[in-house]
């Protein structure tokens, strides 16, 4: 049977109820946010659909929408950087996903090869400049 969102209820339903009822923006997205859940370390930042988000809850494998393919993924499909999902969260109004996976192949997230997409530290001394930071 496919998984159905609950729909939008009122401000209290949507922060005290049990209700799961994401918003997604007008293009049919929500923002998630994926950390390794060993560590906490924030891993990417990606964007769910419906889609996405119900196979993501049906199969335990982190599943998103490419904005710049306009496709449906799953991590790991090529490669190999799989996202075994350990918990979900939602924040309080409902419009945004906090997934904490445990990560598969070599634990990489990015497809730069990096373990992060958040590699980058921006500095602001003599003039706004990225650092790339490789810890």
């Amino acid at each position: 049977m496919p998984l159905t969102f609950a729909p939008r209820g009122s401000k209290h339903e949507l922060e005290e109820g049990p209700a799961f009822a994401p918003k997604f923006d007008a293009d049919g997205l929500i923002v998630c946010i994926t950390t390794e859940a060993s560590s906490g370390d924030i891993l990417m930042v990606a964007y769910m659909n419906r889609e996405s988000l119900a196979l993501t809850l049906d199969t335990g494998v982190a599943h998103y929408w490419s904005r710049s393919r306009q496709s449906l993924w799953r991590k790991g499909d090529t490669s190999g950087q799989t996202q075994s999902v350990v918990e979900m969260r939602t924040d309080c109004d409902q419009d945004a996903i906090l997934l904490k996976v445990e990560a598969g192949g070599d634990g990489k997230a990015c497809h730069t090869g990096r373990r992060s997409c958040f590699y980058r530290r921006v500095e602001a001394k003599d003039g706004l400049h990225l650092v790339i930071d490789e810890s």
